[in-house]
This record gives structure tokens, sequence and C-alpha cells, in this order.
């Protein structure tokens, strides 16, 4: 082909158009880069990416969030804590555009870490409407906890009934619920003790009482305290093992509950080498305690939680247990099995939800046949926490913190031994390069001798 002057010019305008297609098409894809960002986590558990409990929580910050983080340069043990912070943070401000992060050197502005009460290098002040929260520690756990602290508001009051042998709310004993109840604080609630043999009344500003099975009888004074409560519009957990209700029966006859002796029996719980006295939860009912509720939850040596029709509740039974088991009537010692004439059939309802309307205000009751459920033993098996954080939430009125708890995400190390890491070095820094050289050679003496 003769190249020609005309030629010539058509290769140069087609050459020209080609330059400024590729030149606007770079100017576009850096334009939607700016604007529009896609990414993907490939990590195996997606720990670079934020969980669904997360984004929930970050749904109900309806203002801006400032981080304030008193951060040197540089930390002898930590290294750049400023860009490990800010790598951090920057996937909450992807879902939440205007979280505003911003460092000061403590050592720089000393008085200004004195009057924020820094004790930690890199801790951090997260402010939202005027309130504010301390966090050093950096993981997805810690600062959503204190962001679901920060969007509750006021502080909510849970107060644990005591002086008659109940769970307690701060105890360490294996039966109490002191894990619990630091859970709560976690979350933003205040708990304390109620005994009312000295209070003249449960305190005006309780979110909620808690009775977790008293060893002995409540004198008739306390059990008309409680009675006045719960009529002026209280929101009550009730944890009733199965033993007497030890002077609790006009609270009960309140509440509509029909307690029926018998300890729920779970076949499916021997299957995974459990006491077939621990039921586990798997069913859950249509309500706000419980929606996209998926987690397993364990309810040992729980009672059957029946309500009548006319108690002017309106009751939502939220865990059904052993729909292949049975309500065991007999001892819970040698062969269990099921007996016709005595035993009733699955699946049992062990926990319930009551609500009413009082004087334009809603009044929430949850009732769960087994205080071992939020015990310090059982709290840390499959979803007890989750549902009993939702549980208060519920009865505290803050519908839109409930959801699951968020969990720090559990990584797998890569451990290699020394002669896996010898065979590693040696493909790719020897035996690698040596073949592109090889198929370089190969393809240049072939083209050779053509």
């Amino acid at each position: 082909m003769q190249i020609t002057r005309r030629v010539r010019l058509q290769l140069l305008v087609q050459h020209g158009v080609f330059i400024a297609l590729l030149a606007t098409l770079a100017a576009l894809a850096a334009y939607l880069a700016r604007d529009y960002r896609i990414q993907w986590d490939v990590t195996q558990n997606a720990r670079n990416s934020l969980t669904r409990t997360t984004l929930d929580v970050l749904k109900q910050l309806k203002g801006p969030v400032a981080i304030t983080s008193y951060a040197t340069p540089q930390d002898a043990q930590r290294g750049n804590i400023r860009k490990a912070l800010g790598e951090f943070i920057a996937r909450y401000q992807r879902a939440k555009p205007d979280i505003k992060l911003t460092f000061i050197d403590p050592r720089e502005q000393p008085k200004l870490a004195a009057a924020a009460g820094i004790r930690v290098n890199g801790e951090m002040v997260i402010e939202y409407e005027r309130r504010t929260e301390h966090l050093a520690d950096f993981t997805e756990q810690a600062l959503t906890n204190a962001l679901m602290r920060l969007a509750r508001g006021a502080e909510r009051l849970v107060m644990g009934l005591e002086g008659h042998g109940e769970r307690k709310l701060d105890g360490i004993a294996n039966h109490d619920l002191g894990e619990f109840g630091r859970q709560l604080a976690v979350k933003g609630f205040r708990t304390a003790s109620l005994n009312l043999s000295l209070a003249q009344e449960v305190p005006a500003n309780a979110a909620l009482i808690a009775i977790a099975s008293p060893q002995v009888d409540l004198l008739p004074a306390e059990v008309q305290k409680i009675r006045r409560y719960l009529e002026q519009g209280g929101n009550l957990l009730w944890l009733i093992d199965a033993e007497p209700l030890r002077g609790l029966q006009p609270i009960a006859e309140m509440l509509g509950l029909v307690l029926t002796p018998g300890i729920v029996v779970d076949p499916e719980a021997v299957r995974f080498n459990f006491p077939a006295a621990l039921a586990i939860g798997t069913g859950y009912a249509r309500h706000a305690i419980t929606a996209n509720f998926r987690l397993n939850t364990v309810f040992p040596f729980a009672r059957q939680i029946a309500t009548t029709e006319a108690s002017g509740w309106r009751v939502t039974p939220i865990v059904e247990v052993a729909p292949r088991g049975w309500l065991e009537t007999g001892k819970l010692d040698g062969r269990i099995t099921f007996d016709k004439g005595r035993d009733q059939p699955g699946p049992v309802i062990v926990a319930a939800a009551l609500e009413r309307t009082l004087d334009d205000k809603a009044q929430r009751v949850v009732v769960v046949g087994t205080g071992h459920f939020l015990a310090n033993t059982y709290l840390g098996n499959a979803g007890n926490l989750d549902l009993g954080v939702n549980i208060v939430n519920w009865l505290a009125g803050d519908d839109n913190l409930i959801t699951i708890q968020p969990r720090p995400a559990a990584d797998s190390g890569l451990a290699l031994d020394r002669a896996a890491l010898y065979l590693i070095a040696f493909s790719f820094l020897i035996a690698l390069p040596l073949l592109f050289v090889a198929t370089g050679a190969a393809i240049w003496w072939r083209r050779r001798r053509i």
C-alpha cells in the first residue's frame, strides 16, 4: 500500500479522534469514580464491611456525628494510629457521610486533651446531639455500642427486685444475671437494685423492673407496691422458674397468666449432647422483639407460659420450643419418656409479650418461663444475649434499637512453616521469573526461524 499525503491525513485524523475519545473516557471515568464508589470485600468473614446491625444503628442517627481522636502521628507500640483510625472510621463514613473525623495531637495541645479527659493515646470523643462518649477500643462492636448509647438519648433505668434471694443484675454467681446487667450498661442502660421492704414505691423514673425467681415469699405490702406500679402503667420483665410464685400469685392473676406444672423436654437438645431439659428456641412470632431474629436460643428447665383470653392484655407468644418434645410432669432422672396420660406434647410456649394502652401510654410486660435463660451460666449460649437485650429495648420503648447485637469479627490466621515459606520464595522469586525468560526465549527463537 502506497502511503500518500491523503492516507497520512486520514491516519492522523483517526489517531487524533482516538486520542480525544480516550481522553474523554478517562475524564468521565475519573468523574464517576469521584462520585460513585463500588467495593467488594473478599475477606473470609467480611471483616472490612460493616455488619447489618451497625448499618441499622447508623440509620437511627439523624444528625451529624463528630469524632475527635487525640492521637499522636506515631506511637512507639501501635505505629501510625491516625492511619489505622482513618481507615477504620472510613467504613462508617461511607455509610453515613456526615461523620466527621478530626485529629488532635495531645502532645502539642495538652490542655485540650486534659479538658477532654483523655487517658489513652488515640482515644476518641464521639459527639452526637450534644451528648458525648469516650472510646479507646477501636473495634466495630465497641464503636457501634457507643453510637447505640448516643442514639438512645436519655438514660434508661432497669431495676432488679431483690431481698428475696432473686437473681441479681450485678451478681457474679452462676445463677445471677451479672453479665447481662453489664451488657445492658454497655448498651446505655443503668441498672439498680430495688428492695420494696425499704422503698416506699417503685421509683417513677424506672423504665422497667425485673423480677427474677425469688426464693422466699414476698410480703403482701411488697406485692401491693408491684401491683400499684403495674396499675399505673409500669413495665415488667418477669423470669419465672418452675418453682412456686413466692407470693406473686396476685401479679400472675393481674396479667392473666396460666402457669401449668412441668418442665419442657426437647429431644433435639439430646442430639447435640445437651441435657433433655434444655429446650432450643428456633420458632419466633411476628413481633418487634423478634423481627429479623434468626439466632437459636436455649431455655434450660423452662416452664410453659400461657394466658387467659379475657386478661385485657394483647398477648404475643414470642418463643416456641420443642416441636417434637413435650411438657414433662414427672421426674427428670433416669430415662425420660413421654407419658400420654400426663405429659403435654409440644410445641411449648416459653416466653410471651403482653401489652396494653393505659392513659394513652403503652404498657409492656414480658414473661419468660425460666430464669436460667439470662443467667451467667447460659447467657453466652447461642442468641440468648441478643434476645435478652431486644426484650429490654422493647420494654423500655426503644423499638428502633431492637437489633442483633454486633459481635467481634473472628478472623482466621494463616500459619506457614519454614519449608512452606522457602517453597513460596523459590516459586515466585526464582522459578516464575525463569519460566518467563524461557518462554520469551522460545518465542524469540521461533520467530527468528520463520
